[in-house]
């Protein structure tokens, strides 16, 4: 089952490349629970609870505050019901044309074929110094 979830990931990340919303939100459990990182400008509204939340807090706010916003995994890990991707965020944040291009670690937890949960981990100093004027 863990090739299953290392695919379903991969599979996400190349839905998020092509901006395919209907992909990412029909892999999330209709319970998912989606954590942005601590100071991350994001992390106002955690823990987002459901496809819905996730939608419209994290990606309708990323979508419309950067420009060529991209989540690029370097790497994912196999830890079976958990999926560790590793890699790096990249973008030019709208309001202040300030560029970000920061590591990330996600923690992706799988079950019944849907992510239940998600964690951020990444450089926060990065994403506040490019939101802010």
């Amino acid at each position: 089952m863990s090739q299953a979830n290392v695919d379903l990931i991969r599979g996400l990340y190349e839905a998020f490349a092509r901006g395919d919303a209907p992909a990412i939100l029909g892999a999330m459990d209709p319970n998912i629970v989606w954590n942005e990182a601590e100071n991350f400008p994001y992390s106002d509204r955690n823990p987002y609870v459901g496809p819905m939340a996730v939608a419209e807090g994290v990606f309708g706010r990323i979508g419309t505050e950067w420009d060529q916003f991209q989540a690029v995994p370097d790497e994912i890990l196999d830890a079976g019901d958990t999926v560790v991707a590793l890699g790096r965020y990249s973008g030019t944040y709208k309001a202040t044309g300030k560029k970000m291009n920061a590591q990330f670690a996600h923690v992706w937890r799988v079950s019944g074929g849907k992510v239940t949960a998600f964690q951020q981990y990444t450089d926060t100093a990065q994403a506040v110094a490019a939101t802010q004027g």
